[in-house]
């Protein structure tokens, strides 16, 4: 006698978590491997910049390159995030013929976009130069200028290699081979003591980053065998409940498979708008605090924020691997799924974020004062900051499954008001507390995007991001890297030792609590 229909349900809904779950664990652990190595490149570079030249020129490199970074992002038009939501729909399907024109529909609008917004950043680098007071500002935007397209390119590209589950692509070329070729072409620069030449060295990776982008995903194309027909939906198991209805997954396609250019657009344009919003949070504190505090407050500011890209490296390395299992669960309508891999996802996050964070916390006199004399300014900054990053960490993904929610609209909002609040609160600190006040804005924008999701879901799927897992997550990284640094700072005061033995043993420590734990953290792998 076969196991009561019920009873076979649910195993086999858990099978499929469990497999999902598995495979997002793979993608991420490959993911965080790149992440820390790119983390690194990352830090030095920016270590480099701020021991090799004065703060002021420190300042407007990074003020130049997040206009860069914000300029190549509205020029992307949301087409990355569009691209993994359709080729992960076409897969479900088996359409996988059908994502060649995709990335025809994707790749044309974003180009001439790129084009536009290089040649604006021409034509404004010298009102832009005279409000920084200095000429050289007008010299770093015409040569960022020329690489925005290539950023767009890579963007798109390592976003349609993750759709097929391909997170070495994104870990080769855009976290390990691109900062590294910029910490060469950065060091050579101050090795000659040109600083004029920092904007290209910065840039120039992305020209063959992008070209080697598009030709890995060409042959991953080509050897994808392409298969017909639909009912993917069915073999793959929806993990709904009896009498629940099965989505459409072809819904917005065509009868031959294809995404018509309006259906792609209509979701990503919203997204595009969140994207930039979203950097404007990140690279727009740069900008603001540039213009209403000066250059050298813009370098501190940068320098003290690094933390927070360095934790955003392992939050990418998880985000990026669960984006199109995400996907894949809200398409098929399996909910269980979702909140399973929420609840495991945020577990990763705390585990992997919460040390980092933390011992900046308790070390921030040490980790300011890598970046060179000049820089203790930056400790209250970087303090206020970390606080934020451990509280937006703990309220895990709400933000990604909305997005793949198709409710591109409400992620907008969210984003929009973000910014908003980002803004807003620079504009009334900044003039007062200099870089102190961006990093308070930076912290109250992080608040607002990560707390409407939540709300935003309840009604499709109830997220609750404080279970055992990530209270066992956040436990462990308290006790490894807050009371354990603590104590040694209490025997032995701020000095370098103090920090290299709480760093070892709560490495040590944490790592083994978290492989004896395992289980309950959802990081046992499954065959």
């Amino acid at each position: 006698m076969g196991p009561h229909p019920v009873v076979a349900r649910v195993t086999a809904t858990e099978d499929r978590a469990g497999a999902g779950l598995s495979r997002v664990l793979r993608g991420g652990a490959l993911n965080m491997a790149g992440a820390a190595v790119g983390a690194g490149l990352n830090l030095a570079l920016i270590v480099a910049i701020t021991r090799a030249f004065a703060q002021e020129t420190a300042g407007l490199l990074f003020s130049a390159t997040s206009v860069f970074l914000i300029a190549a992002t509205v020029a992307g038009a949301g087409a990355p995030d569009g691209l993994v939501y359709f080729i992960t729909r076409l897969r479900v399907l088996g359409r996988t013929e059908a994502v060649r024109r995709l990335l025809r529909v994707a790749a044309g609008p974003p180009l001439v976009l790129s084009g536009l917004l290089g040649a604006l950043m021409v034509l404004f680098a010298d009102p832009v130069a005279r409000i920084m007071g200095t000429g050289d500002a007008a010299t770093y935007l015409r040569l960022l200028a020329a690489f925005v397209p290539f950023a767009v390119m890579v963007d798109s590209a390592l976003a349609a290699t993750r759709a097929h589950h391909r997170m070495a692509v994104t870990v080769l070329v855009d976290k390990v081979g691109r900062p590294l070729a910029q910490l060469a072409l950065v060091g050579a620069v101050a090795l000659s003591g040109s600083a004029g030449l920092l904007a290209l060295a910065w840039a120039g990776p992305y020209l063959p980053a992008g070209v080697l982008a598009w030709f890995w995903l060409g042959r991953l194309l080509t050897r994808a065998a392409p298969s017909s027909g639909g009912g993917a939906p069915e073999a793959r198991g929806t993990g709904t409940e009896a009498g629940e209805a099965v989505p459409d997954l072809r819904d917005g396609l065509r009868t031959d498979g294809s995404v018509p250019p309006r259906a792609f657009w209509s979701f990503a344009l919203p997204r595009a708008v969140a994207g930039v919003a979203q950097m404007g949070v990140q690279r727009g504190g740069v900008v603001l605090v540039a213009l209403l505090g000066g250059l050298t407050g813009a370098a501190v500011y940068t320098a003290a924020t690094r933390i927070m890209v360095l934790g955003q490296f392992g939050n990418q390395a998880v985000l990026s691997a669960a984006q199109p299992q995400f996907a894949e669960q809200l398409a098929t309508g399996d909910h269980a799924g979702v909140r399973s891999l929420y609840q495991a996802g945020t577990a990763w996050l705390v585990c992997l974020t919460w040390p980092l964070y933390l011992s900046a916390l308790v070390f921030a006199p040490q980790v300011m004062g890598l970046f060179g004399t000049g820089y203790a300014a930056g400790v209250t900054v970087l303090v206020v900051v970390c606080a934020g990053q451990l509280f937006g960490s703990v309220l895990g993904m709400g933000d990604l499954i909305l997005a793949m929610t198709g409710r591109s609209t409400l992620n907008l909002v969210n984003n929009v008001l973000a910014l908003a609040a980002n803004v807003l609160v620079c504009v009334a600190l900044v003039p007062v507390l200099g870089a102190t006040g961006a990093a308070v804005a930076l912290v109250a924008s992080v608040a607002v995007r990560k707390v409407l999701p939540l709300w935003q879901l309840r009604g499709r799927v109830v997220l609750h991001p404080l279970g055992d897992a990530v209270m066992i997550a956040a436990g462990s990284s308290v006790i490894w890297f807050a009371a354990l640094p603590l104590l040694a700072v209490g025997l032995l005061g701020q000095v370098p030792a103090a920090l290299a033995v709480s760093v070892a043993v709560g490495a040590a420590g944490h790592l083994s609590t978290v492989w004896r734990l395992r289980g309950r953290l959802g990081l046992r792998l499954r065959s």
